[in-house]
């Protein structure tokens, strides 16, 4: 029995999709009822208080820990569900003999200090809460499961993506965003890419304990992203380029009418700290070399099915 957390997010449903496709058995974390693939049992219970997670936890041979907070209100939050989250998780697998998958983020690690692409080697040094809360989540897991397997994804795209899906949006609408300072790079994979690399952390003996950074060799920029979201589409946006100090204005903005809401916004001060770094490109060879798995989907491929998806769910129209 493989137990997923995160089951109705972005990764998580598209984890549960394939482990359902390949008819394993799958138990999915889920705080209240709601629609999951056919053959795929919720369980109840919270991380944030371990409510439920003993029951959840029978006949479990794996579990691939997903959920995570990627944008919040007050930076408690961060830390509350991504570091004491997966500590709750983690203990209550202790012991079991269970291999425990822990999906982290390339934040933990932070930005490349310079041209370099960072390894699993290099000392992390994240930038924000966010980062860092992960970071605290990672040394939570091992705290309890010490050959926990930690998987570092970037930037991750695909259907129902909703976080790239902004930019693709405003590229629809004949509008290309960006923030001046220079070109700037980042490493992206497919998510069906991610999810082979999961699965194989998963069942791989020599995963045990290790770590991970799951990504396209081939790291992008901003004007190669939009150029080619653009030729799909079929559009010839106008370029705007936004000041930095004008960005983090539209970060406070942003935080300020999430705190009047309470709702979480896509724009903050520490997202433009993420955007306007130079560099966020990591290494996946040790992945290639001990789990198997190459992220090939490339960048037009990988961007065709992802627009294709948004046109037919009517998100875009182009």
């Amino acid at each position: 029995m493989i137990l997923v957390t995160g089951g109705t997010g972005f990764i998580g449903s598209h984890v549960l999709d394939r482990l359902a496709a390949m008819g394993e058995s799958v138990r999915a974390l889920v705080r209240r009822k709601t629609a999951l693939p056919q053959g795929v049992e919720a369980v109840y219970g919270d991380l944030a208080d371990g409510r439920g997670l003993g029951a959840a936890m029978r006949d479990v041979t794996a579990i691939v820990h997903i959920a995570g907070v990627t944008k919040a209100v007050r930076s408690d939050d961060y830390y509350r569900g991504n570091a004491r989250a997966t500590e709750n998780l983690a203990r209550a697998a202790g012991g079991r003999g269970v291999r425990f998958v822990h999906v982290s983020s390339l934040a933990a690690c932070g930005p490349c200090p310079n041209t370099v692409s960072l390894n699993e080697e290099c000392e992390p040094a994240p930038i924000t809460h966010y980062g860092k809360s992960k970071l605290e989540g990672e040394h939570g897991a091992l705290a309890h499961v010490p050959d926990a397997v930690i998987v570092r994804p970037p930037v991750v795209y695909g259907p129902r993506d909703t976080g790239v899906y902004s930019i693709l949006k405003s590229i629809s609408r004949g509008i290309a965003l960006q923030i001046a300072g220079g070109e700037r790079w980042f490493s992206m994979i497919y998510v069906d890419d991610l999810v082979d690399g999961l699965i194989a952390a998963a069942r791989s003996p020599r995963a045990a304990g290790r770590t991970y950074f799951l990504s396209h060799p081939d790291p992008v920029n901003w004007n190669s992203l939009g150029a080619e979201a653009a030729r799909i589409m079929r559009r010839k946006p106008i370029a705007l380029t936004v000041p930095v100090p004008a960005a983090y204005a539209i970060g406070w903005f942003g935080e300020t009418w999430a705190r009047v809401t309470r709702q979480p916004g896509f724009v903050s001060r520490e997202k433009i700290t993420e955007a306007t770094s130079a560099r966020w490109v990591c290494d996946s060879r040790r992945a290639s070399a001990e789990l198997g798995v190459d992220s090939r989907t490339s960048l037009a491929t990988g961007l065709t099915r992802t627009l294709a998806w948004y046109k037919e769910a009517g998100w875009l129209k182009y």
